[in-house]
């Protein structure tokens, strides 16, 4: 039996091309707001009541729609954007399908009052994608539209929708994303009748992000920019100490348009590598400039995903870009508390710990020109090491305990035992030190170094700094293993599954950039006769297991990432752990060395090294400055 074929109702397509437009109430907010700054609006007002569920205005003083306009703006396909095929390649608009209006006017009731300014405007109301009435109206410049009663005559849509606050929610992060794409655009929101945002349009994009985000953390922005023969960026990154649990912070604009794409999310995250906590991801606005010739906005219904054909270059390019701005910066993370922090602490009753029931005792403030006496000892040699701050002859010295002889033992050997490379004092700086001298007091916990300088205190993870400094070491040696190899007296058998065996003999040319030269050795086994020389020594066979898991259990295997996951492993492996007494000298030695890394302020899994304390904001927290 055959079936005739007919062509569908213009309701109907309406309504099919609904739900690739109209999946919500934002992507009906996302195409009203977009259609008004295609119209050269300089400020737009949305309102929304009940999450966009009863009612959605969105108000503009644009260009506005002639009136003889007025009724096809509201038929399928139409559109003022493009005129011909060539334009869907150059396109410079954020809406161009022309399917925005008919499709919304198909699923909802709309009104529209519109004018160019020129002469009376033009009403128009539709139901359910019918015209109802078309009048003259006022002759205010720029467009009114009202949604209402969304997905109506389509209640199968409604169940799909989620909460209020969720819906709302998602209408906020439409207005946001469009905020700091247009930051010379004033956008205010409001949610029955409260305000929820409101930029200024002055075309500052970190005043857009302080409205966005709050003030504390457009602080903590660093500008960033980069120019090619294609591409130009600007925008600013966040500093990583604020980093978020998930990407929704990161927003890269094309030409004016917010897209999502994958490979740009890991050419950021490749910038601000080893410096966020695995799992964080930062917060950042880039904004890209491009001939719309290399990029394809139309492979979406929501204009949410684009294709470029440049794709790799411009992630290296933002990669390297970040990369260099946080190469010039300080990122020791501030101690201070904060103001909330501050309240609580002063609520606390004051017999929870003694230390804090202990009277103040006034001290003389020291002048800058005056440099304490502990400074002026520390930095000559020979007077030994520095005098400790405070004296207390009565207390006796710190002894780990019995249990930690062993690791005490170990830690006095720590740095006899490091390859001459990392050794403070043989290694030469070439460049400024990124991080200030610093003098250990002590010890906290046999987990935490305290030293101090004349900016204030600090605190240092030890076994985060040994890890930086290790994974820089092993960072440089893997890159160079080809140099220098050691043979072994007795060559090194490993056995293997089936599986594994064979995807070990896809990964040979690889695993030898690292370090591992892999021989067949009969079925399901190689034979090692020679590792480089910066392998630990006593432990060649369990480091060059390690370094084959790695490559094992990688889902896929680049020869860049393998060198970069090896060195982190086996920093991680090498580095001195928490609840580990360190001697003064073992101290003195980790900082001076850190002092030398090149990116000295988070480990390799991005976790802060040293935290700081300003001599100010120790004292305003004992109330000695107000």
């Amino acid at each position: 039996m055959s079936t005739k074929i007919v062509e569908l109702s213009d309701a109907l397509s309406n309504k099919i091309a609904a739900g690739e437009v109209v999946e919500r109430p934002a992507s009906v907010i996302k195409e009203l707001v977009e259609n008004a700054i295609d119209a050269g609006s300089t400020v737009i007002d949305i309102l929304i009541e009940e999450a966009g569920l009863n009612k959605m205005t969105v108000i503009d003083n644009g260009d506005g729609i002639d009136p003889e306009d007025v009724p096809v703006a509201f038929l399928r396909h139409a559109t003022s954007k493009i005129k011909n095929e060539n334009d869907l390649f150059r396109v410079h608009t954020l809406g161009f399908r022309g399917e925005a209006l008919p499709s919304i006017a198909s699923v909802a009731h709309v009104e529209m009052t519109t004018s160019t300014g020129n002469g009376p405007g033009t009403k128009i109301i539709l139901e359910g994608g019918k015209v109802l009435e078309k009048t003259s109206s006022q002759s205010r410049k720029g467009t009114q539209i009202e949604v209402s009663q969304l997905f109506y005559n389509t209640p199968a849509r409604l169940k799909y929708l989620k909460s209020l606050p969720t819906e709302l929610g998602n209408i906020t992060d439409i207005i946001n994303r469009l905020a700091l794409a247009h930051p010379t655009i004033s956008f205010r929101l409001s949610h029955n009748g409260k305000s929820l945002l409101e930029t200024n349009g002055n075309g500052d994009l970190r005043q857009v992000m302080a409205a966005i985000y709050g003030v504390s953390i457009a602080k903590k922005t660093v500008p960033v920019s980069a120019e090619s023969l294609d591409f130009k960026i600007s925008g600013y990154a966040v500093l990583p100490e604020v980093n978020r649990s998930n990407r929704n912070y990161i927003s890269t604009i094309i030409n004016g348009r917010f897209i999502k794409n994958f490979a740009l999310v890991k050419a950021i995250q490749e910038g601000y590598h080893t410096l966020l906590p695995i799992g964080r991801f930062p917060i950042i606005v880039l904004q890209i400039d491009m001939d719309p010739i290399i990029v394809d906005v139309n492979v979406h219904p929501a204009k949410l995903e684009v294709r470029l054909s440049k794709e790799k270059e411009l992630g290296q390019l933002i990669a390297e870009m970040l990369k260099k701005a946080f190469h010039q910066l300080q990122l020791i993370p501030s101690g201070e508390i904060s103001k909330k922090q501050k309240l609580a602490s002063e609520q606390l009753q004051m017999d929870l710990n003694p230390l804090k029931a202990a009277p103040k005792e006034e001290k003389e403030q020291e002048t800058a020109e005056e440099k304490p006496a502990f400074f002026e000892e520390a930095e000559e040699k020979s007077q030994g090491e520095p005098r400790p701050l405070f004296s207390q002859p009565d207390i006796p010295a710190y002894v780990p305990p019995e249990s930690d002889a062993s690791g005490v033992r170990e830690q006095e050997a720590l740095y006899a035992a490091e390859p001459p490379e990392t050794r403070a004092e043989e290694v030469a700086p070439e460049k400024e030190p990124r991080i200030p001298k610093m003098y250990p007091i002590g010890q906290m916990h046999a987990t935490y170094i305290l030293a101090q300088n004349e900016k204030g205190l600090y605190i240092i993870d030890q076994h985060a700094a040994q890890e930086r400094i290790k994974y820089e070491f092993f960072r440089e040696k893997i890159g160079e293993v080809s140099r220098e190899l050691q043979e072994l007296l007795v060559p090194i058998v490993l056995e293997f599954s089936n599986d594994e065996f064979i995807r070990l003999q896809e990964q040979k040319e690889k695993l030898e950039e690292v370090g591992v030269f892999l021989e067949n050795f009969g079925t399901g086994s190689f034979i090692i006769r020679a590792h480089p020389t910066w392998f630990p020594k006593g432990e060649e066979e369990e480091t060059l297991r390690a370094i084959i898991d790695e490559a094992l259990h990688a889902p896929s295997i680049s020869i860049h990432k393998l060198r970069e996951d090896t060195a982190i492993m086996m920093s991680c492996k090498k580095s001195i752990k928490a609840n580990h007494y360190l001697t003064m000298i073992d101290m003195e030695t980790l900082l001076e060395t850190l002092r030398q890394a090149e990116d000295p302020f988070t480990c390799p899994h991005g976790r802060p090294v040293i935290i700081e304390y300003t001599t100010y904001e120790l004292e305003k927290m004992f109330k000695r400055v107000m």
